[in-house]
């Protein structure tokens, strides 16, 4: 079984930046896309960005656009979120997911993935 591993949540201090990292744990799987997704507490999960590894196209909600990029490497399994410019309301678990499956779903719904990670909590203090 694949796991999705994220890394690089913390505290920090609005309009500072972070960079979240996810690896697959193993190096043979492949994936279609790679999201990252958000859920703050009391909240359901919203989709934050992905990135599609035919093409190299990403997508992104809108709360984002302009302050976080999604990047990755397709041959290492790994995709990056930075984060800049976060803003109090970014507090949230942050969950790396993967597509394996070929689907016609929208990839800004976490139905659509196959895989995720167990989060990684990112705070931000006003």
């Amino acid at each position: 079984q694949v796991q999705l591993v994220e890394s690089g949540g913390g505290l920090v201090q609005a309009g500072g930046s972070l960079r979240l990292s996810c690896a697959a744990s193993r190096r043979t799987f492949s994936s279609r896309h790679m999201g990252w997704f958000r859920q703050a507490p009391g909240k359901g999960r919203e989709f934050v960005a992905a990135i599609s590894w035919s093409g190299g196209s990403t997508d992104y909600a809108d709360f984002v656009k302009g302050r976080f990029t999604i990047s990755g490497d397709n041959n290492q399994n790994t995709v990056y979120l930075q984060m800049n410019s976060l803003k109090p309301e970014d507090t949230a678990a942050y969950y790396c997911a993967a597509v394996r499956r070929f689907h016609l779903l929208s990839i800004r719904i976490p139905e659509a993935y196959d895989y995720w990670g167990q989060g990684t909590q990112v705070t931000v203090s006003s």
